[in-house]
């Protein structure tokens, strides 16, 4: 319970709120959530899925076909927040759908489909950002995005604006720190599901939460001091 209340960004008003306020919220209100979207048609989804799935393992490529087809909208959602170079985005759609593939056998069926599938997803995203972190984005954020941000209304904001603006700013702090800041506050991810997304424990995930956000606010804390000037 210390460690969630902990967790929490405090109410300080400066620059840190700005980015948990105008652009968190915002970016949880126009992405849809994936797993909300399937409703009552769970059930027959998943009979569809076992199907498909043991046909696909009798070398039936129709089969597995139809579950790219079934998944791949969400998969897509699920990469844009890691990268937003659209080639590069396809070919991490890719990537999950032949690891898949691949590791179709251990699929056991303990939990939904996409669930599983969402492990992979996560775990082909992070592999990126580990691969491109050596190249960091030096270019910085300038007094005058965050300003405009700031000082614009939340509902005329550009969604696009808000995405890059916040992809810029989390694409600054270590993988693993991106990693579970993406998933608590863009995926809206409780520390049960996180946890359950990446591998770790919960008690992992609440205290590297702790420890990104403090970080976060480090990286931030030069805009808010340029703020006060």
């Amino acid at each position: 319970m210390y460690l969630d209340q902990a967790a929490e960004l405090n109410g300080s008003g400066g620059i840190l709120d700005l980015i948990r306020e105008r652009l968190f919220d915002h970016m949880g209100r126009a992405f849809d959530r994936s797993v909300e979207d399937q409703g009552t048609g769970q059930d027959r989804t998943e009979i569809l899925d076992g199907t498909d799935i043991r046909a696909s393992l009798g070398g039936d490529s129709e089969a597995y076909r139809r579950l790219v087809e079934r998944y791949q909208g969400q998969v897509s959602k699920l990469l844009w927040r890691f990268s937003r170079d659209r080639q590069v985005h396809e070919e991490l759609v890719q990537d999950v759908f032949v690891e898949a593939y691949l590791s179709l056998r251990g699929f056991k069926g303990a939990s939904p489909f996409f669930h599983w599938l969402s492990r992979i997803a996560t775990r082909v995203g992070y592999r990126y950002w580990k691969q491109t972190a050596r190249q960091p984005d030096t270019g910085g954020l300038s007094q005058e995005e965050l300003e405009r941000f700031a000082d614009e209304e939340i509902d005329r904001i550009q969604v696009d604006d808000a995405a890059a603006l916040l992809h810029r700013v989390l694409a600054q702090l270590p993988p693993r720190d991106r990693l579970v800041l993406t998933l608590r506050y863009l995926e809206e991810c409780d520390v049960a599901e996180t946890a359950r997304r990446i591998g770790w424990t919960r008690t992992m995930v609440k205290v590297q939460t702790l420890r990104a956000k403090k970080k976060l606010e480090t990286l931030l804390a030069p805009y808010e001091k340029e703020s006060l000037i």
